[in-house]
């Protein structure tokens, strides 16, 4: 069927200036087509590792401008992102626990030392905050490869 000839086919994103001025390599293009993802990705880098380096700094800078362009803050938009990330590819939510009320100060009689065999309950730890970085500085690409497509999400 034909389309009418004002309803563009497809809306693709412009090209950074900088990207224009210094050249580079397209790695990774998403595009919705009648609601379902088409992705098509360069072969890029040695290990698959390095597209988690890459998805992390996408979903930061997706976080950035969510922070922007919304009511939301920078923190706010990557903590839902990661959720529905994490969650779509199957890893289980993890409610933190809330604070305990603080215990008064009271001096108790020792305690007997627990037999070696026991394992401490590991303690949620906090990871210090990471600076965005710049990962197509830090990492090789394998140099221009042809690209590989996807069809849409689910009928992979």
């Amino acid at each position: 069927m034909r389309r009418p000839p004002d309803e563009a086919l497809y809306h693709a994103l412009p090209i950074a200036e900088e990207a224009l001025a210094n050249g580079g390599v397209e790695i990774l293009r998403a595009g919705l087509i009648d609601d379902e993802l088409f992705v098509t990705a360069r072969h890029a880098f040695d290990t698959p590792a390095t597209w988690g380096e890459v998805l992390a700094e996408i979903t930061r800078k997706l976080a950035q401008i969510y922070a922007l362009e919304t009511d939301l803050s920078e923190a706010e938009a990557l903590a839902e992102i990661e959720a529905a990330y994490a969650a779509d590819l199957g890893a289980t939510v993890v409610d933190e626990e809330p604070p305990k009320p603080a215990r008064s100060r009271q001096v108790a009689a020792p305690k007997a030392a627990k037999p070696k065999a026991a394992a401490a309950k590991p303690k949620a730890v906090e990871a210090p905050a990471r600076p965005a970085r710049r990962t197509a500085a830090r990492t090789k690409a394998t140099g221009p490869r042809k690209p590989t497509q996807s069809g849409p999400r689910g009928k992979r």
